[in-house]
């Protein structure tokens, strides 16, 4: 139980968005009772600890989030990073998705080879990146989108702040999006 309880904190905290009690459940290959038993195990545990961090549930859905009481904090702390410069692997994660997104959160971290999570959040607060269901995508562009995987995509303001009126304006974009090397990488 104690391993179930580490797994599914772990994967509350790297998720970029709520995950369904149907997917914990898929991913940590437990049962539907133990791990709603486990969710409302840590619930009460951060909120009996008064812990920075709490677990929060929706419907059916649950998150990692901050703790209400810090919310000054966290919004000074976020003003600060929202309005900084962009770190070089936040540079490099959004110029992967310009050049080749809409990509899952899975296709960036082949590409960069590292983990994308704490990025992409970041880049989304920013308003530069927005998740995308493949469903959507399929039915809008040409592409091999999976119905009910996020893919990552640049914003209008993304390309309004460039001063772009669509993405293939980005230099050298043909080159860069068609590249052999990473067509292999990806295994397209």
């Amino acid at each position: 139980m104690s391993n179930l309880k580490s797994q599914i904190e772990s994967l509350l905290f790297v998720a970029a968005k709520s995950l369904s009690l149907r997917k914990i459940v898929e991913l940590t290959e437990s049962s539907k009772g133990e791990v709603k038993n486990v969710l409302q195990e840590l619930m009460k545990q951060y909120q009996q600890e008064k812990k920075g961090i709490q677990i929060v549930k929706n419907l059916f859905s649950y998150q990692m989030t901050t703790a209400g009481e810090n919310g000054k904090l966290i919004k000074k702390f976020l003003k600060d990073e929202i309005s900084g410069e962009l770190t070089p692997p936040s540079l490099e994660t959004l110029t992967t998705i310009a050049y080749r997104g809409p990509l899952t959160k899975i296709e960036i971290e082949k590409i960069r080879g590292v983990n994308c999570s704490l990025i992409l959040r970041n880049l989304m607060m920013r308003g530069l990146v927005e998740p995308q269901d493949g469903k959507n995508l399929k039915k809008e562009e040409e592409g091999n989108y999976l119905s009910g995987e996020t893919y990552y995509g640049l914003t209008f303001d993304f390309l309004r702040y460039l001063g772009l009126s669509e993405v293939s304006n980005l230099p050298d974009y043909e080159k860069l999006r068609n590249n052999e090397n990473l067509e292999k990488l990806l295994g397209n």
